[in-house]
């Protein structure tokens, strides 16, 4: 027997952009342009439209009135992280470094297999992942994420100190070889950091 049952649509849209109601508008806005490049299409005090593409806007900050601090933000349930990625491993690296110079720094950083993931805090405590592709292939990534055993025995992924990274180029191994390394924990922290998101208020 047929059935009407539809699960998704025929035609799916793509992501576009992501909301967050703001108290600190000024410093959202700073702090994504910092670490994305993310430049207001339209801003005022009511709130501010930020792209870093062609598009109208990825992100928007709306600064409602009446909008109350969370609380325990870091350990109650909604969204995480947002997360951009960088076409290669140089430019992702390179981005750590003048993050770093500005005082920007990750409260995580982990190798998911699929990618190598930074994870910072925006001025409202939420997360931001900026990641590169370990395949250089979204397809091949899928595939591993789906069929790989190592994947489903442990999806959060592996520690490391971007700073022994940065070491590990400038000694002059390749990305492949160091991807590899940091999966067999060659680039552990001293101090593994929680997953959740550091509490800010």
């Amino acid at each position: 027997m047929a059935s009407d049952r539809r699960p998704r649509p025929i035609v799916r849209p793509k992501f576009h952009h992501t909301t967050f109601a703001t108290l600190k508008l000024d410093e959202m806005v700073s702090f994504y342009e910092k670490i994305a490049g993310l430049e207001p299409v339209y801003y005022s005090e009511n709130g501010a439209w930020l792209t870093n593409d062609e598009a109208n806007h990825r992100i928007a900050l709306l600064a409602l009135p009446g909008l109350k601090a969370p609380s325990d933000k870091g350990h109650t349930a909604g969204l995480h992280h947002t997360a951009f990625e960088y076409a290669n491993f140089d430019q992702w690296l390179d981005n750590y470094l003048r993050l770093k110079d500005e005082g920007i720094v990750p409260f995580l950083n982990l190798d998911h297999g699929m990618t190598m993931s930074m994870y910072y805090q925006d001025p409202e405590g939420n997360g931001v992942e900026i990641q590169v592709d370990a395949f250089g292939d979204w397809a091949a990534g899928r595939e591993w994420m789906w069929a790989s055993d190592e994947f489903g025995a442990n999806p959060i992924g592996v520690y490391f100190d971007p700073d022994k990274i940065v070491a590990a180029r400038t000694a002059g191994l390749g990305f492949s070889e160091i991807h590899k390394r940091t999966r067999n924990a060659e680039y552990e922290p001293a101090v593994k950091p929680e997953v959740f998101l550091p509490e800010m208020w």
